[in-house]
């Protein structure tokens, strides 16, 4: 996928690959962590958003930022990418102290970048369009200073992602952000996607390396104070000094000046084992599977094999996953609260 696009654009990939995924046990774990499974389609999410910056940046302009233990597993997957792409987060704080560093280390190089901070495990189509929304957001971005997200047209009231009201218009497709809304109640959602009022934040976010740093002296009491040892590259000294924080509550809901640009692509983030119904093909009934499966009178059940074929015979929203000698069966709809369930039984184990 590098090679489609022969013209770079003028900034940097900063791609977050921390985490586990917890709420993909248990076929994520610490030794395989999500951004190494399938979950969107045949590569692996890291592989996936991986070619998708090579294709818009050149492995030159791409930075990936992880612990260590990930940058390892990570790393020996992805193997084209140079030694200075991977940016070592010494201890996890959030995404805010991970993004900071990756503006240092690139504006350092380069003053006045632009850089496109990006999970690691969304799935994002087609890549033209994805091209074609970003450049909007990097020009926006350089030439108004402003601190842009890149926002998704909802089409379902979806309770487990952030919203962006928008405010005045700023271009073709690009606004002021009126607020965030953090995760609505189902009523507040419907009215959302009803009224055409609010995007989905992504977590997609374009601005100049320099205009980030600036707004976290202004606006992040976390980090701002430990700022000066990230400049004199006291990288473990800046992490220990932070408060874990995240960009979106350090920066992105604090700042005056920012603005959000529309999706051309169509967007999932892939949370939880529920995402695969939309990210990967469904058979008539609505069932979706990876692996090996039997379905007889099913409908709409979530299955992923790894090592033994399931039956399932005569029900309905479930969620199977067999993995590493662990088999899990839940329903889709508890599915979104797996990360909770598992720390209560590992809370009852102890």
């Amino acid at each position: 996928m590098g090679d489609r696009v022969k013209t770079p654009l003028d900034g940097y990939a900063v791609i977050l690959a921390g985490g586990t995924g917890t709420r993909f046990w248990p076929a994520s774990t610490p030794g395989r962590p999500k951004q190494l499974l399938p979950l969107g389609s045949g590569p692996s999410l890291i592989r996936d958003t991986v070619d998708r910056s090579l294709a818009l940046f050149g492995p030159d302009r791409i930075r990936v930022v992880a612990s260590a233990p990930l940058t390892a597993l990570l790393s020996a997957e992805i193997e084209e990418l140079p030694a200075e792409a991977w940016l070592v987060e010494p201890v996890a704080r959030g995404t805010g102290p991970a993004l900071a560093l990756a503006a240092r280390e690139i504006s350092a190089a380069e003053p006045n970048a632009a850089m496109v901070s990006m999970h690691a495990d969304h799935v994002i189509r087609p890549l033209e369009a994805f091209r074609a929304t970003v450049a909007r957001a990097i020009e926006a971005a350089t030439t108004t200073e402003r601190l842009f997200c890149i926002g998704a047209r909802p089409d379902r009231a979806e309770t487990g992602y952030g919203y962006m009201k928008l405010g005045e218009p700023l271009g073709e497709r690009t606004w002021k952000v009126d607020r965030f809304v953090e995760k609505p109640d189902p009523e507040t959602a419907q009215g959302y996607v009803e009224a055409g009022t609010h995007l989905w934040n992504t977590g997609i976010f374009v601005w100049r390396c320099a205009d980030l740093l600036e707004a976290i002296r202004s606006c992040t009491p976390e980090m701002a104070p430990a700022l000066p040892r990230l400049e004199s590259y006291d990288v473990s000294g800046f992490f220990e000094a932070v408060d874990p924080v995240s960009i979106d509550v350090g920066v992105m809901e604090r700042a005056p000046n920012v603005g959000v640009v529309e999706a051309e692509f169509t967007w999932d983030d892939v949370g939880v084992w529920n995402a695969l119904a939309r990210t990967r093909p469904t058979d008539a009934h609505g069932n979706t599977v990876v692996g090996r499966a039997r379905l007889l009178d099913a409908s709409e059940n979530v299955v992923w094999t790894e090592g033994v074929r399931a039956t399932l015979c005569g029900v309905e929203g479930l969620v199977v996953v067999e993995s590493g000698g662990e088999l899990l069966v839940t329903t889709r709809e508890c599915s979104a609260d797996l990360k909770t369930l598992l720390a209560r039984m590992d809370a009852e184990a102890s």
